[in-house]
């Protein structure tokens, strides 16, 4: 159920898609007898998205995401695994063009395989399946080992997870597979701004997990940049990551707190 609503509902609370269906609303209202509320609605919606697209509304929200937790550094202890979390494949492209398709977030597999480079003794887990509500028997995983391996690392090293539909699944389905034990030292590979939620998650399962943030969305010196396509993008990252937050906090989950 909540996979569910997090797809629909979730979705249509993400600030610029919200904006957009009030729209759609106030233009059905306005062949109405409510047509003032509605022509009301259209202008607030329109203003909406013309303030969040010309100031940096969305990457002031990514921020203190993204600045939660610092760059990782190379130590001379290896790990003993890695996680890298999906998001970095178009698999539905991939699956069209018959090759793998970056996506978005390819950076993560990047920052693994540099990893997976420097530590050759260590596990490499990706945890990727469908997100979409139908059709999900293309996934994401399926590609992911052929990504490493362009990247010069070996197919025989990647162990594929690919029934995880949303983070969540990604920490329990992860940590099966891991089966990680006392002493043991687990990377956790994601985009910056996606890290805090993942973190959270992956201690709500009692996975002990090194952050290792990527892809980064936001910068001091791009912060003014103006790209209104852009910063509607941030803002709608921003929102989803954000209600995830909320939603573990409304849930009893404790937000933000210090490593255990």
């Amino acid at each position: 159920m909540y996979f569910v609503l997090s797809k629909t509902v979730g979705k249509l609370l993400l600030l610029p898609n919200f904006f957009f269906l009030i729209g759609i609303l106030g233009l059905a209202l306005l062949i109405t007898r409510y047509s003032r509320f509605g022509n009301r609605l259209v202008l607030g919606a329109f203003g909406a998205l013309v303030i969040c697209g010309l100031l940096p509304i969305g990457a002031a929200m990514l921020m203190p995401l993204e600045n939660r937790y610092p760059v990782w550094s190379l130590t001379p202890e290896a790990p003993t695994g890695i996680v890298v979390l999906g998001g970095g494949i178009d698999e539905y492209l991939s699956e069209e063009r018959g090759e793998t398709i970056p996506d978005k977030a390819f950076t993560r597999i990047i920052a693994a395989a540099k990893l997976a480079r420097r530590y050759s003794n260590a596990r490499v887990i990706y945890t990727g399946g469908s997100s979409n509500l139908t059709g999900n028997n293309i996934r994401e995983a399926d590609y992911a080992a052929q990504a490493f391996e362009d990247l010069g690392i070996s197919k025989s090293r990647i162990e594929i997870e690919r029934d995880a539909r949303n983070t969540a699944e990604n920490a329990v389905l992860a940590k099966a597979m891991a089966s990680p034990k006392q002493g043991e030292r687990w990377l956790l590979v994601t985009s910056a701004y996606h890290m805090p939620r993942s973190i959270e998650l992956f201690r709500k399962v009692r996975f002990v997990v090194e952050p290792v943030p990527t892809d980064w969305q936001t910068g001091a010196k791009a912060f003014w940049r103006l790209d209104p396509l852009k910063r509607l993008g941030q803002l709608k990252i921003a929102s989803r990551e954000w209600i995830g937050l909320a939603v573990l906090w409304i849930t009893g989950n404790a937000i933000f707190t210090a490593p255990w």
